[in-house]
Order: C-alpha cells, then structure tokens, then sequence
C-alpha cells in the first residue's frame, strides 16, 4: 500500500490541545508566501523520541554533506558549488 507524501518546506503553526501536538505543516506558494500543506499529529508523550529522531536525520546529513565537500577538489574561485554525487540516503530511526 502507498503512503501518502506530503512535501513541506516550512512549519506554519504549531499547538498542544488534549495531549496532542498539531504542527500545520506549510510550503511555499506562487507568490512566496506560506500555504498549509496538511497538519502532522503527534501525541506529546511521542514527540521527544520524533525530534529526537529528526535531530538523528539531520545531523547524519551534515555528516553526509561534510564527507562530500571533503572529497571534492578545490573550485575555481567563484565557481558554484557542485551537488554531491548523492544526495539520497537512508535513514533508520529507532
């Protein structure tokens, strides 16, 4: 069964009621501002192992992005820099 997908680049609101942390997940429109792209519910006493989580997923990227730069060869001066050969990775949280 596929799940569905939602793509956010930002967090439009976020609120506790009832012992449940409603985060209005939010993506850029045509015209730059934000726009809700669907609400992320997640009882309270889960969030710290979800953060906690995602805090694992962005510091193995960091790690992943470091590891990148690190073998690429120097760029001329005011040559963008190349996106590394993947960006894609797996990540497991626990």
């Amino acid at each position: 069964m596929s799940q569905p997908v939602l793509f956010a680049d930002g967090v439009i609101e976020a609120s506790v009621h009832f012992g449940v942390a409603r985060i209005t997940l939010g993506q850029s429109g045509p015209d730059g501002k934000p726009q809700a792209a669907g609400q992320l519910a997640i009882p309270v006493m889960q969030l710290p192992g979800f953060t906690k989580s995602l805090q694992s997923l962005l510091q193995q990227f960091e790690s992943k992005m470091r590891q990148a730069q690190q073998v690429q060869p120097p760029r001329p001066e005011g040559e963008a820099e190349a996106p590394p050969a993947s960006d894609a990775f797996r990540f497991s949280g626990g």
